[in-house]
């Protein structure tokens, strides 16, 4: 980098930042002036036109201007301070629950402000809370152009980073660097570095408004591209990292991977046995695998795991498997279990539950070599578990454990005889299927397998939304169903968070269910019940015993009862479409038509109308996926990595999913020909690039 560069240049050099303050940006990552420069706006205000106090709207953010009328200190819940403005078509409250007395000495009667904030409704009907305000003189010009807010820290206002960055821009105006990384073959038709962080923090008043506010301009697009191009580089980066690493070469694969194959009582299909063919591959090589494997519900994960634990087996190592609840662990354990006893392979079954003296011998199966496959749940990553020869790490519904969780697991492998240390292979799989637009740009530290087909006999499951106050006759078709002999599931959701209420609320579903059915046999299973007690629950509803399972989202992975043919999901309109989809594939997977009712409370939003026509006209779990992005953004569907690749600066990843193509190509390019500018753009945006890349 130039000396002259403003990455080198400290924050202290501008006019009011001493060590004090220095320090608080430092909290924001920001240590030198190009930090500052690249500390972009998270959004506009547009506060360029004074909207009359007669024409607000509840929600609207809004410039206001009036003359002070009252100011009183009002007591209720909460003390605050009310100040009453009036222009010629009405009256206001702006409202602070926080005030000092020179504030409300400051809020004389008959002083003209000018204040900014969203309109709410309030004690005296519409009011401002906390708006932003100053004195203004009669006639006093408005901004010309959209206001940037900045991601702040507490102790730095607004208005101080503002300031700041303008001395920071005259800076860059009057001479300073601020290096470009792009080549210029790539920066052709893109806007230049400086002027686009230049209309990005100070849109000039000529600005197209409509395209700012939607991050469409052309400033942003161009460094959303260099943006972009830092988080794929970064992932490709790590990648590189963990490909140095050793782990153990297997032999090609042999008898056992065959035997275990005629053990499964299916036929693989040709997208398993594709899947299976890529995995066999990478484990050849003496670097760690790192895939993901997805695949939609029900379309043969197991299997394919199956399959790679057996070959690990083949080549003398050990096979873990972690799953996030006790329930799709234990599914998996049967699953395994079933398969590998006959070829007189021991699976061990280690999680929460196993305690005592079964822990203590489970660990010296695992410990000796005895245990050839571990199945359990984060239980697996504690400090007493030690394995023999860790070969392969299988991590199902890998979007629900942290980072810190999977590395765990990883370091649990060996040291070889010259005492290096040897990684397993890592086979992450999700059967939420991920956007090619997020597989790209999110997981290009991965390679990436899927299961495109789904096993023959699978029963389409035919999907109706109607609103509860057809309870009545919801509840009759569930009667219906159960007393012909299938069984089904009564799912319910809530908005609140909470495992006690949403077990409160099943509870109370369960209970007026058993009132009303009084010939059907109702189970109930939550988040507050034991693992015993939740697995006895599902042992009775997999032997039939139980008819009608109410439920919370808790099923929503691993739980598999060929008999259920039916399932009513309460108030569907909260969850995603990801999670709707996991759920509904609980169903259809014997030979019986089978239905699933989604029985929202009415009246629906747009949106919601929107998710759930979506959900009821497909059955592809990646249409549902991209629809899934489009409509509400990346979200959980990338689960424990979306800390630190969904908070971008600029870019989106939804907006702006043209630009991938072109970004991946170029940053592939940029690290083969010019790897030192490639890890500056990496430093430039991302101050812990590895942070979730080697989630």
């Amino acid at each position: 980098m130039p000396e002259a560069s403003l990455a080198n240049e400290p924050l202290t050099r501008l006019s009011g930042v001493g060590p004090s303050l220095a320090q608080k940006l430092e909290r924001i990552g920001l240590a030198s002036l190009q930090d500052l420069l690249f500390h972009l706006p998270a959004r506009y205000e547009d506060r360029t036109r004074v909207t009359t106090i007669g024409e607000v709207r509840l929600g609207q953010n809004v410039v206001l201007e009036g003359r002070v009328i009252s100011t009183d200190v009002t007591f209720g819940r909460r003390r605050s301070l009310q100040c009453v403005i009036k222009d010629e078509t009405g009256l206001i409250a702006l409202r602070f629950f926080h005030f000092s007395k020179a504030q409300q000495n400051n809020l004389t009667d008959g002083s003209l402000i000018r204040c900014y904030g969203e309109v709410r409704r309030g004690k005296s009907g519409y009011e401002l809370y906390h708006p932003e305000y100053n004195h203004v003189q009669p006639g006093e010009h408005l901004d010309e152009t959209l206001t940037p807010i900045y991601p702040a820290t507490e102790g730095v206002t607004q208005a101080r980073i503002r300031k700041l960055v303008e001395q920071a821009l005259s800076l860059m105006e009057g001479g300073a660097l601020l290096d470009e990384l792009l080549p210029r073959d790539v920066r052709s038709g893109l806007s230049e570095l400086q002027s686009a962080i230049a209309t990005v923090h100070r849109p000039p008043p000529y600005t197209d408004l409509e395209l700012m506010l939607e991050g469409r301009h052309p400033a942003q697009q161009r460094l959303a591209f260099e943006e972009l191009m830092a988080h794929f580089l970064s992932m490709r980066l790590v990648r590189e990292q963990i490909r140095q690493f050793d782990a153990p070469r297997f032999g090609p694969a042999g008898k056992l991977c065959d035997e275990l194959e005629q053990c499964f009582g299916f036929a693989m299909t040709g997208a398993q046995r594709r899947v299976v063919g890529e995995i066999q591959r990478n484990v050849t090589e003496d670097r760690p695998m790192l895939r993901l494997l997805q695949g939609d519900v029900g379309s043969g994960k197991t299997a394919v795991a199956a399959m790679a634990a057996a070959h690990a087996l083949e080549n003398q190592t050990q096979t873990a498997i972690m799953a996030p609840t006790e329930i799709l662990a234990e599914q998996h354990f049967i699953n395994f279990s079933t398969w590998f006893a006959r070829l007189g392979v021991t699976v061990a079954w280690l999680s929460g539950k196993v305690k005592g003296k079964a822990r203590t011998e489970q660990l010296g199966n695992i410990a000796s070599g005895a245990a050839g496959i571990v199945i359990g749940t984060h239980a697996l990553f504690q400090a007493d578990v030690t394995f023999r020869n860790l070969g392969l790490v299988i991590i199902d519904e890998q979007h629900r454990f942290g980072v810190e969780q999977r590395l765990a697991l990883r370091e649990k492998g060996r040291q070889d005889e010259a005492g290096r240390a040897t990684y397993p292979h890592q086979l992450v799989m999700t059967a939420t299927p991920i956007p090619r637009t997020l597989t790209m740009s999110m997981y290009a530290d991965m390679d990436v397998s899927v299961i495109d087909e789904l096993p023959p006999g699978r029963t389409p499951v035919t999907t109706s939304v109607i609103p509860d106050t057809r309870r009545g006759d919801v509840v009759a078709r569930v009667r219906d169903a159960c007393l012909s002999g299938v069984q089904a599931y009564w799912v319910c959701t809530l908005i609140d968070e909470s495992e006690q209420l949403q077990a409160q609320a099943a509870e109370g579903t369960a209970a007026a269910l058993t009132e009303a059915l009084p010939d059907v046999k109702v189970g109930l299973i939550h988040g507050r019940q034991t693992p015993p007690e939740k697995q006895q629950v599902m042992d009775q509803f997999k032997a039939g015993s139980l008819q009608l399972l109410v439920a919370t989202t808790v099923i929503e992975v691993g739980v598999d009862v060929q008999n259920a043919s039916l399932m009513i999901i309460e108030n569907p309109e909260r969850l995603g479409l990801a999670q709707l989809h996991q759920l509904r594939g609980r169903v259809g997977r014997g030979q019986t038509a089978s239905h699933c009712l989604l029985m929202y409370h009415p009246p629906l939003g747009e949106v919601s109308k929107e998710r759930l026509n979506v959900i009821r006209q497909s059955a592809d779990g990646f249409v549902i996926a991209e629809q899934d992005l489009r409509i509400r953004g990346p979200g959980e569907l990338l689960g424990a990595r979306q800390a630190g690749s969904v908070n971008f600066r600029v870019a989106d990843i939804v907006r702006d999913r043209e630009l991938l193509p072109d970004v991946r190509t170029t940053s592939l390019e940029l690290l083969r020909t010019q790897r030192a500018l490639a890890t500056a753009l990496v430093r430039r945006w991302l101050a812990r690039p590895t942070d979730y890349g080697q989630a």
